[in-house]
């Protein structure tokens, strides 16, 4: 049962990342990625919520485990910091892997704290 809230969020989770990310992507004629940035940030807000709200084992499954885990991406991530690296573009990867870490932080936090307010 655990394997299939964790598959059900996942389909949710994976086309709303990849949706997000190209809507996000085409809007800026840049060599940033923007949209898993803004993907991740959203993606870390949302589980620290859903984490701030202590939320049943199985809801965590269905949708932390499962869509917040399909929704983030820390392969790409990481796969467009070396590319920027690569293309010779070291501020923009420097400045990717450092807002990436930072803003997923400062989100997941900021995220806990609300529900926490709303639950504590």
């Amino acid at each position: 049962m655990n394997a299939l809230l964790v598959i059900a969020g996942a389909a949710i989770g994976a086309p709303a990342r990849y949706l997000l990310d190209r809507s996000i992507q085409v809007r800026h004629d840049s060599r940033f990625p923007w949209g898993t940035l803004i993907v991740n940030a959203c993606g870390c807000l949302i589980l620290g919520a859903l984490t701030g709200a202590g939320l049943s084992a199985p809801w965590m499954l269905l949708a932390g485990t499962g869509f917040c885990g399909a929704f983030t991406t820390y392969s790409t991530f990481t796969y467009e910091t070396v590319r920027l690296a690569e293309q010779g573009a070291y501020r923009h990867a420097i400045l990717n892997a450092v807002v990436g870490v930072a803003v997923g932080v400062a989100a997941a936090v900021l995220g806990y704290s609300i529900a926490r307010a709303f639950h504590g």
